[in-house]
């Protein structure tokens, strides 16, 4: 792969930007301390802000790193991080990035997060070189499951008891992916899609 770093990307609503130390507030007022946000993340909630400036000290020293993917989530309305996406692992063998990614509760069910994601897929795909993006999810947390779907990625099983998070010391994982070459086929190749979608 070809890795760029975590670069300034843009979609309609969202800039999606490098962290910073002064962030911290916003962060920890608008998703890092509410347990209803983290219950299905590998870290707790956090219980005041300088956990969250810990935090994002180490994020900016890692931004040094071009194999370092972590995007704060700004509305272009409200100048202010409302979420957070990632790549939480990367296989150079078969260049695939996994991706994660949360959002504060208020900005919920409104596209927001599929609108994120289908702008980095477009970008690892598109810049770093990847072949293959995948994600997965506590099969209790159906929602994230949606935003799969809804960013390009297709089920491919469950891995039973394979994951942690804050809610579950064991938990199954819902398994997502989407390859380089069958996206450009359902985004560009409009007839060869057409051809296959019976047989899905």
């Amino acid at each position: 792969m070809e890795h760029k770093g975590t670069v300034l990307l843009e979609t309609e609503r969202l800039i999606l930007r490098r962290f910073e130390e002064r962030d911290a507030q916003a962060m920890f007022d608008n998703w890092a301390s509410n347990p209803n946000v983290t219950q299905y993340l590998t870290w707790q909630a956090h219980g005041s802000v300088d956990d969250t400036k810990a935090l994002l000290r180490e994020w900016v020293k890692n931004y040094g790193c071009d194999n370092f993917y972590q995007w704060a989530i700004e509305l272009k309305t409200l100048a202010q991080p409302i979420g957070s996406i990632s790549v939480v692992r990367i296989q150079e063998e078969v260049d695939e990035c996994e991706v994660g990614y949360c959002l504060g509760e208020e900005w919920w069910k409104k596209g927001i997060m599929t609108e994120a994601f289908k702008r980095v897929i477009a970008f690892l795909f598109e810049e770093v070189k990847a072949n293959r993006i995948c994600a997965d999810h506590d099969t209790e947390n159906v929602n994230s499951g949606k935003v799969m779907q809804k960013s390009g990625l297709t089920y491919e099983g469950t891995l039973r008891q394979a994951g942690r998070n804050s809610k579950n010391p064991r938990c199954d994982l819902a398994v997502y992916a989407v390859i380089k070459a069958l996206r450009k086929e359902r985004t560009g190749l409009g007839n060869v899609y057409k051809r296959f979608r019976g047989f899905h």
